[in-house]
């Protein structure tokens, strides 16, 4: 008897996100199955937030988005905006980095939850509030009757984050975009954030997208991890297999840049390995592979033709790829 594969909560195929003279998204291509864990990792600029608010359509003004965003039996790409909002908040979900600007601060946080279960389940009043109530006390908050009625501003930053999951989680959603939910958290406050994100995402069978810089919590959170760069993805694969045996280069240099009790000398010194060189502008992209001028392994073949990203297991955008021993493919 075979057992049939879990169907996919996303499926993203070739997306292309421009707004004319830039291109921020350059054919990014990933699955995640129902109840599965995607980490999104690379620096700043590198597209991974912009792919967040295609899959959400909550682009800004001016980007359009190309390709195919298959999700509930949809092409989320061909859909109008009243009906992506439609699924906002109902089988689409995300938590936003910065939950200061991302509530309404005129509103109490408890009727911005509770609005969310009305409007996609059809509950009365006293009934989306009973279970805004409970998914307060399901955040651990205390005090969740008095909560309710608190305006953002007047709660603390990890409170407000543990807000806008409660109100991610509150219709059940197939996909949950988290993008940098620990931002600006002290450790404590993270630990806590990420075991309450977890739990919710494990217990609602939800998928799980995760955008961050810090790849412990890649390793600690996500089965697949994602590596973008100036818009594309360099290598993708099982989490534990890509940071214990990466192939691309720029993989390496992040995994190199992260603080250890190896690099991190007792006194406060640092013997952080940093990747040479900038992200490059997207609107002036070098040609051939985007990493070549920061690449310790570049060739001219490198500078002229763009790698592409295979179809197995575990895959990097390398001409040259690292080997399992560490050393470099020749081609």
């Amino acid at each position: 008897m075979t057992t049939s594969a879990k169907p996919h909560a996303i499926e993203v195929k070739d997306l292309v996100v421009s707004n004319g003279d830039v291109t921020a998204v350059r054919g990014v291509s990933f699955t995640i199955p129902q109840g599965g864990r995607m980490g999104l990792v690379g620096e700043s600029g590198s597209g991974k937030s912009m792919t967040a608010l295609a899959l959400m359509g909550l682009l800004p003004m001016g980007w359009s988005t190309h390709g195919s965003i298959l999700h509930d039996g949809v092409d989320l790409v061909t859909q109008s905006d009243k009906a992506l909002s439609s699924r906002r908040g109902r089988t689409l979900s995300m938590v936003f980095q910065d939950p200061l600007s991302s509530l309404n601060p005129v509103r109490r946080v408890g009727d911005q939850i509770s609005s969310v279960i009305r409007r996609h389940t059809g509950a009365d009043r006293k009934t989306a509030e009973a279970q805004t109530i409970e998914l307060i006390k399901q955040m651990n908050l205390p005090r969740p009757e008095q909560l309710v009625r608190a305006y953002p501003h007047e709660i603390s930053g990890g409170q407000r984050q543990r807000i806008m999951i409660a109100m991610a989680l509150a219709c059940y959603p197939q996909l949950i975009i988290a993008d940098e939910p620990t931002t600006a958290l002290d450790v404590t406050v993270q630990k806590q954030v990420l075991r309450l994100l977890n739990g919710a995402v494990r217990d609602r069978g939800s998928a799980l997208l995760m955008i961050t810089h810090d790849l412990p919590i890649i390793a600690a959170m996500c089965d697949t991890v994602a590596v973008m760069y100036a818009g594309r993805i360099v290598e993708i694969g099982p989490v534990q297999e890509v940071f214990r045996n990466p192939r691309h280069h720029y993989t390496r240099g992040l995994l190199d840049s992260q603080p250890t009790m190896d690099n991190i000398a007792l006194d406060g010194s640092s013997r952080l390995v940093s990747i040479p060189g900038m992200v490059p502008p997207l609107h002036s992209l070098p040609t051939g592979c985007a990493f070549n001028p920061r690449c310790p392994a570049a060739t001219d073949k490198c500078r002229e033709t763009m790698p592409e990203l295979g179809t197995d297991g575990i895959s990097a955008a390398c001409w040259h790829p690292i080997h399992l021993a560490g050393e470099v493919a020749a081609q």
